[in-house]
C-alpha cells in the first residue's frame, strides 16, 4: 500500500521537527561556549554570537583539570565497553541457543534488573568496594560500570544471536566444522553488527555516567569528566556558565566521534549478515 503525498509530507514534516527538538540543546550549547561575559547576560540572546570567542574554553581548562578527567573517563569507559562485551556475547549465544529454563528465567531477571534504581544498591555496592579496597579507584569504578552495563548488553546481544539463522551453523557441521569453527568463521561475523552497537551503548552510558563516579571518587586526580563538570557550579548554585557550556561542549564529542567512525560499519554489517542469511 502506497503512501499517500499528504501523508508523506506530514511525515517529513514530523521527522523535522524531531530533528530539531533534539539538536536544539546541542545548538544552544555551542552558542553559549563561544559567547563573551556581557552576551551571556543578555535579556535578549542570540543564536549566533556577536563576537565569538574561545575565553570561555581557556578559562575551562585553566579552572579545572578536564584533560585528566578526560583520561579516567577514557578508561572507565572504554574498559567496561571491552569487558561488558566479552562477559555478554558467549552468555547470550548460551542463553539464544539453549532455550531452558534457566535461560528463561535469566532472561527475566535481566530484565527486571534494569529497573532497580541507583540509590537502592549504591550502599551495599559501597561497602563491596571498601571491602575489596576499590573505593576510590578507576579499576573499581570500571567494575561498577561492568555490572550495570552488563544485563541490558546481554538482553541486546540475545536479539542479534536469535537472529542468526541456526542453520548456518548446521551446514556448516555437515560439511566438517567444528563448533569452535563455526563460532568464529560463521557466527562471529554476523554478530559483529551487535557487538559493535552494544560495545557503543556501554561506552557512551559509562562517559556520561554521573552519580556513580560521584559516590565512589573522592580525589580530584580520580573524577571523571561529569563529575569535573559540576565544579562550575558555586556553593550557591551559581554556574559559571560560559566554561561550563565549553566544558560540556568538549564533553559531548568523544561520543559523537565514536558514533560517527562506527555508525557505517554498523549499517555496512548489517546488510552484509542480511545477505549471507
Amino acid at each position: 500500500m502506497r503512501t499517500s503525498p499528504t501523508a508523506r509530507a506530514g511525515q517529513y514534516v514530523a521527522l523535522l521537527a524531531y530533528l530539531v527538538f533534539l539538536a536544539f540543546p546541542f545548538l544552544w550549547l555551542i552558542s553559549t561556549a563561544f559567547k563573551p561575559p556581557r552576551e551571556l547576560g543578555s535579556l535578549h540572546p542570540t543564536w549566533i554570537p556577536e563576537n565569538p570567542t574561545l575565553a570561555n574554553f581557556r578559562q575551562a581548562f585553566d579552572e579545572q583539570p578536564l584533560l585528566n578527567a578526560a583520561l579516567n573517563s577514557l578508561v572507565a569507559a572504554l574498559g567496561a565497553a571491552l569487558i561488558a562485551v566479552l562477559i555478554a556475547t558467549p552468555m547470550a549465544y548460551v542463553m539464544a541457543r539453549h532455550r531452558t529454563r534457566l535461560a528463561k528465567a535469566a532472561t527475566g531477571w535481566v530484565v527486571v534488573s534494569q529497573a532497580f534504581p541507583l540509590v537502592l544498591v549504591i550502599i551495599p555496592l559501597f561497602l563491596v568496594l571498601k571491602n575489596l579496597r576499590l573505593i576510590n579507584s578507576v579499576p573499581g569504578l570500571v567494575m561498577v560500570y561492568v555490572v550495570w552495563a552488563l544485563p541490558f548488553a546481554l538482553w541486546m546481544l540475545v536479539g542479534y544471536v536469535r537472529a542468526v539463522p541456526a542453520e548456518l551453523e548446521e551446514a556448516a557441521a555437515v560439511d566438517g566444522a567444528g563448533r569452535l569453527r563455526t563460532l568464529v568463521s560463521v557466527t562471529a561475523p554476523l554478530l559483529a553488527p551487535g557487538i559493535v552497537a552494544t560495545a557503543l551503548f556501554a561506552f557512551i552510558t559509562a562517559w556520561n555516567e554521573f552519580f556513580f563516579a560521584l559516590v565512589l571518587l573522592k580525589t580530584p586526580e580520580k573524577q571523571t569528566l561529569p563529575v569535573v563538570l559540576t565544579h562550575f557550579i558555586g556553593a550557591e548554585g551559581v554556574a559559571d556558565l560560559g566554561p561550563l557550556a565549553a566544558a560540556a561542549f568538549l564533553a559531548t564529542l568523544p561520543s559523537l566521534v565514536v558514533f560517527a567512525v562506527i555508525q557505517r560499519r554498523i549499517t555496512g554489517g548489517m546488510l552484509t549478515g542480511a545477505v549471507k542469511s
